[in-house]
């Protein structure tokens, strides 16, 4: 059947059922896998055949949850890590080489930040930020050393959007690739590759589990592009686990359902912010204030479960807005079942030096809120109650 809605391949794309005919994928635990004779093992390392070897290079359980990943995201193919940053790491490390640069958005997450402030330059990669207010100035910032584009949308923390379809008009017309992190949509909400880009990165951990129990991380894109990604990672070993490959498949059945209300539950609280006296600023894609309104309704199905927004009164109010919470999961995790608030800050973004947080729009008093699937009057109460 061709042309099946992203639900039903949310839920149907399974591994090829065993001896047993069972209904629900099982768990392929297993470090190894065996081989019918000599002339087997020797065709299926050489490549002739397309079979499972060792889990550090594909597993039963890895090779669905990046199928169904891939088909969500329209993608050729994709490979499947231990976490987002090993995703990150991994995808830039297989495709960059000694001497090359990446043209990086500035508003990206703190851990990506300091990867490429920390530790890249130790193999002479080198980056420069561009102002994602102003995507005419990136292409002044391009040099013969440049090799890809890399940016988040929306980003983390600050919700802010990225003109996608510009992004990859620039990376075609200079010959570059562009890796956008996808993280804070969901494949559901948002297909970077629909508006030019290379490779699709997420965080399985966030709306892809959904309910925080697991990490991991995939990259999906052009096929030849997966393929060095690929061998560089069967050598290096970040592979996602097959218990976690098998957790994420099934969430990824509920996907569609979760971040409809996600998203629901999120407007209805940015709404709330929006007029409340203790709040300076809310910024949530779909709020009509928000600066990029349009372009997120151009490219993203709804707006996400995540709202940024800062407090009134400075440092001082905002410590005993977040000691006041009582229902809300002080956390810095997001894209859970319960709702997260956190202080990026003094979390995730902790490492980076207060002029770098400004750069990346992270005021002291910027609070970001994944709201998750609670009833949202219990949501809005709480936060309401920790404001006052």
């Amino acid at each position: 059947m061709n042309n099946r809605k992203f639900e039903t391949e949310a839920i149907r794309t399974q591994t090829e059922r065993t001896q047993f005919l069972e209904h629900s994928s099982p768990l392929y635990l297993t470090s190894s896998f065996v081989f019918e004779d000599a002339e087997d093992m020797r065709a299926s390392f050489a490549e002739e055949k397309h079979r499972n070897i060792y889990s550090r290079y594909s597993n039963p359980n890895s090779n669905e949850f990046v199928d169904k990943v891939c088909k969500m995201e329209g993608a050729e193919a994709g490979f499947a890590f231990a976490s987002g940053m090993a995703a990150v790491f991994s995808t830039l490390a297989a495709l960059l080489n000694s001497g090359d640069h990446i043209l990086s958005a500035g508003n990206i997450f703190g851990s990506t930040h300091s990867l490429f402030n920390n530790f890249l330059p130790k193999w002479k990669i080198s980056h420069s930020y561009f102002p994602i207010d102003d995507l005419d100035r990136i292409e002044s910032q391009i040099t013969s050393e440049t090799k890809l584009i890399y940016a988040e949308s929306p980003t983390n923390p600050g919700v802010d959007i990225l003109d996608l379809e510009e992004l990859g008009r620039i990376a075609k017309k200079h010959n570059l690739l562009l890796v956008i992190d996808n993280c804070f949509a969901s494949p559901y909400l948002q297909q970077p590759i629909r508006f030019g880009a290379d490779l699709v990165i997420h965080s399985g951990t966030k709306l892809m589990d959904g309910q925080g129990r697991v990490l991991a991380g995939i990259t999906v894109g052009r096929a030849d592009l997966i393929d060095t990604i690929y061998r560089f990672s069967r050598i290096t070993g970040p592979a996602l686990s097959p218990f976690n490959a098998w957790v994420l498949s099934k969430s990824l059945e509920t996907l569609a359902i979760r971040v409809d209300r996600h998203c629901a539950n999120a407007l209805e609280l940015a709404q709330f912010l929006e007029g409340h006296a203790q709040v300076n600023w809310v910024k949530y894609p779909f709020l009509k204030s928000h600066p990029k309104f349009e372009i997120a309704k151009k490219q993203m199905k709804a707006g996400g479960c995540v709202i940024a927004f800062e407090v009134k009164g400075g440092l001082e109010s905002g410590q005993k807005f977040f000691n006041s919470i009582k229902l809300l999961s002080l956390s810095a995790n997001l894209g859970d079942s319960r709702s997260i608030i956190t202080h990026p800050a003094s979390t995730t973004h902790s490492k980076l030096t207060k002029e770098e947080r400004f750069v990346s729009g992270i005021s002291d008093g910027l609070v970001r809120v994944s709201v998750g699937l609670e009833h949202i009057e219990d949501i809005i109460s709480d936060i309401d109650q920790a404001l006052q």
